[in-house]
Protein backbone atom coordinates (compact mmCIF):
# COMPACT_ATOMS: atom_id res chain seq x y z
CA UNK A 1 0.00 0.00 0.00
CA UNK A 2 1.25 3.50 -0.95
CA UNK A 3 2.18 5.72 2.34
CA UNK A 4 2.01 9.28 1.72
CA UNK A 5 5.44 11.07 3.21
CA UNK A 6 6.57 14.70 4.23
CA UNK A 7 9.99 14.97 2.73
CA UNK A 8 12.84 16.67 1.25
CA UNK A 9 10.92 19.27 -0.43
CA UNK A 10 8.55 20.21 2.35
CA UNK A 11 11.55 22.05 3.37
CA UNK A 12 12.38 24.58 0.85
CA UNK A 13 13.23 28.14 2.00
CA UNK A 14 10.52 30.33 2.29
CA UNK A 15 12.32 33.32 1.09
CA UNK A 16 9.73 35.87 0.62
CA UNK A 17 8.11 34.98 3.94
CA UNK A 18 10.94 35.30 6.00
CA UNK A 19 11.83 38.80 4.28
CA UNK A 20 8.34 39.91 5.12
CA UNK A 21 8.27 38.61 8.73
CA UNK A 22 9.08 42.23 10.65
CA UNK A 23 6.33 43.54 7.67
CA UNK A 24 3.91 41.04 8.68
CA UNK A 25 3.19 41.91 12.59
CA UNK A 26 2.66 45.49 11.33
CA UNK A 27 0.14 44.41 8.79
CA UNK A 28 -1.59 42.02 10.90
CA UNK A 29 -1.92 44.69 13.71
CA UNK A 30 -3.40 46.49 11.37
CA UNK A 31 -5.88 44.15 9.75
CA UNK A 32 -7.30 43.22 12.75
CA UNK A 33 -8.28 46.72 13.18
CA UNK A 34 -9.71 46.90 9.97
CA UNK A 35 -11.15 43.33 9.40
CA UNK A 36 -12.34 43.90 12.74
CA UNK A 37 -13.73 47.27 14.22
CA UNK A 38 -15.52 45.72 16.57
CA UNK A 39 -15.73 41.69 17.68
CA UNK A 40 -19.68 41.62 17.56
CA UNK A 41 -19.29 42.69 13.82
CA UNK A 42 -15.81 40.22 13.00
CA UNK A 43 -17.60 38.21 11.11
CA UNK A 44 -19.46 39.84 9.24
CA UNK A 45 -16.29 42.04 8.40
CA UNK A 46 -14.35 39.41 7.76
CA UNK A 47 -17.06 38.12 5.07
CA UNK A 48 -18.19 34.53 5.99
CA UNK A 49 -16.57 31.73 3.84
CA UNK A 50 -18.54 28.42 3.15
CA UNK A 51 -16.80 25.85 5.53
CA UNK A 52 -14.95 22.76 3.60
CA UNK A 53 -17.18 19.72 3.45
CA UNK A 54 -15.70 16.27 4.06
CA UNK A 55 -16.66 13.68 1.49
CA UNK A 56 -15.94 10.56 3.26
CA UNK A 57 -13.15 9.40 5.54
CA UNK A 58 -9.57 8.55 4.73
CA UNK A 59 -6.22 6.93 5.61
CA UNK A 60 -4.38 9.49 7.69
CA UNK A 61 -1.13 9.45 6.50
CA UNK A 62 2.34 7.40 8.22
CA UNK A 63 4.19 10.20 9.50
CA UNK A 64 0.78 11.07 11.66
CA UNK A 65 0.64 7.90 12.57
CA UNK A 66 3.82 7.50 13.97
CA UNK A 67 3.66 11.34 15.61
CA UNK A 68 0.58 10.31 17.66
CA UNK A 69 2.43 6.69 18.92
CA UNK A 70 4.83 9.38 20.48
CA UNK A 71 2.39 12.19 21.48
CA UNK A 72 -1.20 10.51 21.98
CA UNK A 73 -2.20 13.41 23.73
CA UNK A 74 -1.86 15.13 20.40
CA UNK A 75 -4.14 13.50 18.58
CA UNK A 76 -6.63 12.68 20.92
CA UNK A 77 -10.21 13.96 19.99
CA UNK A 78 -12.10 15.39 22.99
CA UNK A 79 -15.33 15.64 21.85
CA UNK A 80 -16.17 17.63 24.66
CA UNK A 81 -14.26 20.41 22.85
CA UNK A 82 -16.27 23.05 20.64
CA UNK A 83 -15.43 21.50 16.67
CA UNK A 84 -15.64 24.66 15.50
CA UNK A 85 -14.23 28.06 16.87
CA UNK A 86 -16.11 31.83 16.95
CA UNK A 87 -14.33 33.81 14.90
CA UNK A 88 -13.44 37.01 16.49
CA UNK A 89 -10.87 39.91 16.78
CA UNK A 90 -9.15 38.36 19.32
CA UNK A 91 -9.01 34.71 17.50
CA UNK A 92 -8.24 36.39 14.29
CA UNK A 93 -5.63 38.17 16.00
CA UNK A 94 -3.79 35.37 17.77
CA UNK A 95 -3.75 33.27 14.39
CA UNK A 96 -1.80 35.61 12.08
CA UNK A 97 0.38 36.52 15.02
CA UNK A 98 1.44 32.64 15.84
CA UNK A 99 1.25 31.55 11.99
CA UNK A 100 4.30 34.51 11.34
CA UNK A 101 5.71 34.13 14.31
CA UNK A 102 6.24 30.53 13.64
CA UNK A 103 7.38 31.11 10.15
CA UNK A 104 9.75 33.93 11.12
CA UNK A 105 11.23 31.39 13.87
CA UNK A 106 11.69 28.09 12.34
CA UNK A 107 14.31 27.48 9.53
CA UNK A 108 13.19 24.93 6.75
CA UNK A 109 14.85 21.69 6.83
CA UNK A 110 13.65 18.65 5.44
CA UNK A 111 13.19 15.22 7.69
CA UNK A 112 16.35 13.17 5.60
CA UNK A 113 18.53 16.18 6.81
CA UNK A 114 16.89 17.00 10.23
CA UNK A 115 15.78 13.33 11.23
CA UNK A 116 17.67 10.70 9.42
CA UNK A 117 14.33 9.63 7.81
CA UNK A 118 11.99 10.46 5.05
CA UNK A 119 9.20 11.23 7.08
CA UNK A 120 8.78 12.22 10.55
CA UNK A 121 6.34 14.95 11.53
CA UNK A 122 7.39 16.49 15.17
CA UNK A 123 7.28 19.48 16.37
CA UNK A 124 9.65 22.12 15.51
CA UNK A 125 11.05 23.29 18.63
CA UNK A 126 14.41 23.43 17.91
CA UNK A 127 13.93 25.48 15.15
CA UNK A 128 14.39 23.37 12.22
CA UNK A 129 11.43 21.47 10.64
CA UNK A 130 9.46 21.30 7.48
CA UNK A 131 5.85 22.62 6.60
CA UNK A 132 3.82 19.85 8.86
CA UNK A 133 6.58 20.59 11.50
CA UNK A 134 5.47 24.53 11.59
CA UNK A 135 2.03 23.37 11.83
CA UNK A 136 2.29 21.29 14.69
CA UNK A 137 4.35 23.96 16.76
CA UNK A 138 1.62 26.70 15.54
CA UNK A 139 -1.32 24.54 16.96
CA UNK A 140 1.01 23.59 20.36
CA UNK A 141 0.88 27.22 20.57
CA UNK A 142 -2.73 27.57 19.98
CA UNK A 143 -3.69 25.53 22.28
CA UNK A 144 -1.38 26.92 25.04
CA UNK A 145 -3.36 30.35 23.81
CA UNK A 146 -6.65 28.99 24.67
CA UNK A 147 -8.30 27.50 21.63
CA UNK A 148 -9.68 24.00 21.19
CA UNK A 149 -7.35 21.64 19.49
CA UNK A 150 -10.43 19.58 18.21
CA UNK A 151 -11.03 22.97 16.07
CA UNK A 152 -7.54 22.54 14.69
CA UNK A 153 -6.79 20.29 12.06
CA UNK A 154 -3.61 18.81 10.30
CA UNK A 155 -4.26 19.02 6.33
CA UNK A 156 -3.08 17.46 3.53
CA UNK A 157 -2.99 19.81 0.12
CA UNK A 158 -1.71 19.62 -3.10
CA UNK A 159 -0.41 22.97 -3.90
CA UNK A 160 0.24 25.18 -6.94
CA UNK A 161 3.27 23.33 -7.98
CA UNK A 162 1.42 20.45 -8.01
CA UNK A 163 3.72 19.13 -4.95
CA UNK A 164 2.15 17.76 -1.62
CA UNK A 165 2.05 19.99 1.53
CA UNK A 166 0.68 20.00 5.06
CA UNK A 167 -1.23 23.30 6.75
CA UNK A 168 -3.11 23.46 9.52
CA UNK A 169 -6.85 24.27 8.97
CA UNK A 170 -8.59 26.39 11.77
CA UNK A 171 -12.44 25.35 11.75
CA UNK A 172 -14.54 29.07 12.82
CA UNK A 173 -17.63 29.78 12.07
CA UNK A 174 -16.33 32.04 9.92
CA UNK A 175 -15.13 29.73 7.57
CA UNK A 176 -12.21 27.51 7.61
CA UNK A 177 -9.10 29.05 7.76
CA UNK A 178 -5.19 28.01 6.65
CA UNK A 179 -2.40 28.43 8.57
CA UNK A 180 0.40 28.23 6.03
CA UNK A 181 4.27 28.02 6.54
CA UNK A 182 4.51 29.56 2.62
CA UNK A 183 2.51 32.53 3.85
CA UNK A 184 2.08 34.50 7.22
CA UNK A 185 -1.12 35.51 5.36
CA UNK A 186 -4.52 33.60 7.12
CA UNK A 187 -6.88 33.11 4.32
CA UNK A 188 -9.68 30.97 3.94
CA UNK A 189 -9.46 27.67 2.85
CA UNK A 190 -11.01 28.63 -1.18
CA UNK A 191 -8.37 31.26 -1.59
CA UNK A 192 -5.18 29.24 -0.85
CA UNK A 193 -5.11 28.06 -4.50
CA UNK A 194 -4.62 24.62 -3.17
CA UNK A 195 -6.41 21.16 -3.71
CA UNK A 196 -7.51 19.95 -0.66
CA UNK A 197 -7.00 16.02 0.16
CA UNK A 198 -7.96 15.05 3.75
CA UNK A 199 -7.38 16.34 7.08
CA UNK A 200 -7.75 14.90 10.43
CA UNK A 201 -10.64 13.86 11.63
CA UNK A 202 -12.76 15.73 14.63
CA UNK A 203 -14.43 12.59 15.77
CA UNK A 204 -12.01 9.73 16.22
CA UNK A 205 -8.71 8.90 14.80
CA UNK A 206 -9.79 8.21 11.18
CA UNK A 207 -9.23 11.17 8.73
CA UNK A 208 -11.51 13.06 6.92
CA UNK A 209 -11.21 12.78 2.72
CA UNK A 210 -11.58 16.43 1.01
CA UNK A 211 -12.86 15.31 -2.62
CA UNK A 212 -9.33 16.05 -3.81
CA UNK A 213 -7.04 13.75 -5.80
CA UNK A 214 -6.04 10.55 -4.35
CA UNK A 215 -3.05 11.60 -2.26
CA UNK A 216 0.17 11.74 -3.76
CA UNK A 217 3.46 9.37 -3.06
CA UNK A 218 5.45 12.70 -1.46
CA UNK A 219 3.32 14.75 0.21
CA UNK A 220 5.86 16.97 1.34
CA UNK A 221 6.53 20.68 -0.82
CA UNK A 222 8.17 23.45 1.45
Amino acid sequence: MRQDTFGHGCARLQTRAIRAAALAATLLELSAINLFPMAAEAKKSFNVQPPLLASGSANPTAGWTNFCLRYPTECAVDPTEPAVISLSAAVWKTLGSINAQVNASVKPMSDRDHWGVEDRWDFAEDGYGDCEDYQIIKRKLLVQAGLPRRAMRMTVVIDEEGEGHAVLMIRTDGGDLILDNKRNAVLPWNRTGYVFVKREGSEGSSWASLGGRTSPTMTANR
